[in-house]
């Protein structure tokens, strides 16, 4: 079973790597947070994968700590996008 997890957690790396790519050169800032936003959560599979392959505790920690960010991000860049639509509006 941990060898499909590693399996999977390549695949998934080869993922963020077009993710990458998205984020170097989306055309607008949403697409950028969204691939942003990508990395967070293909980040966060990663880690629960290669914690349940190798038996690491710490790796969960780490996992639920890049999912709080990518929370925090997603929302600071929605706050921001609405306050700059009701200042336009103004």
């Amino acid at each position: 079973m941990s060898e499909l997890n590693l399996i999977l957690a390549g695949f998934l790396l080869v993922n963020l790597l077009a993710a990458l790519w998205r984020v170097a050169r989306g055309p607008t800032p949403a697409d950028r947070l969204l691939a942003a936003l990508l990395f967070g959560t293909v980040g966060v599979a990663i880690l629960l994968l290669l914690a349940f392959a190798g038996g690491e505790a710490a790796l969960v920690d780490a996992a639920l700590l890049l999912a709080l960010l990518a929370l925090i991000t997603g929302a600071a860049f929605a706050r921001r996008i609405w306050r700059e639509e009701h200042d336009e509006r103004s």
